[in-house]
């Protein structure tokens, strides 16, 4: 009797999930059809963004071997390509390239490159840090103080890795302008910091007992 119930319960569970089918014939394919569109999107999406991070990668490194005075331009121009494709890897890279190389001689151009990894660039925050570090470092010789401090603003109001670095910076600026007042204020500010990197601590307080009187 029992095994009698249990098959007649089966049997009419079965025919509500085949009944369902049929009634939601139509919506279940439209779902179906739109979850497995969404996959192919996504996989063609990942394999696109895959092809083009190899394109950018040789189009960087055939930049790197071609560099000579006889196609300066054309490292410049396809360096120049690879920071406005606004990539993780190769953008900072190229910028770095173009830097170390002294190819760009226009400052308001470099500064425009930085802005476009700084600004436009998905970088994780401690490279951003990092690349805003560099901008200040570029800038420091023909900026003013207020200048200065507005480009490195977010890394020392932040617990950054570089806001040591950015301190020192701005200790040296001020030194160099003989306001030595603020500089001992940037050097003091180091020296109290508890992450601040261990190298600029002890050169930080070499400079206040050498060159500050303390």
């Amino acid at each position: 009797m029992d095994e009698d119930i249990t098959i007649i319960d089966s049997n009419t569970r079965n025919e509500r999930i085949r009944n369902f089918f049929i009634n939601n014939k139509k919506k279940l394919i439209i779902i179906f059809s739109i979850i497995l569109v969404i996959i192919i999107g996504y996989l063609s999406f990942e394999k696109s963004k895959e092809r083009s991070k190899i394109k950018l990668a040789n189009q960087y490194n055939l930049a790197l071997i071609d560099l000579n005075p006889e196609n300066k331009q054309k490292t410049i121009d396809e360096m120049v390509n690879v920071v406005k494709s606004n990539d993780a890897t190769y953008s900072p890279l190229a910028l770095y390239h173009l830097l170390d190389n002294n190819l760009l001689e226009n400052n308001d151009e470099i500064n425009i490159l930085f802005n476009e990894l700084i600004e436009k660039t998905n970088l994780d925050n401690e490279i951003r840090n990092l690349i805003i570090y560099k901008k200040a470092l570029f800038n420091s010789e023909f900026v003013s103080e207020n200048e200065l401090l507005k480009i490195l603003n977010p890394v020392i109001n932040s617990e950054s890795i570089w806001k040591s670095h950015a301190l020192y910076l701005l200790a040296e600026f001020f030194y160099s302008k003989e306001e030595k007042q603020k500089a001992k204020e940037f050097f003091n500010q180091i020296i109290a910091l508890p992450n601040a990197n261990s190298t600029i601590k002890t050169e930080s307080q070499k400079r206040l007992n050498r060159d500050l009187g303390e």
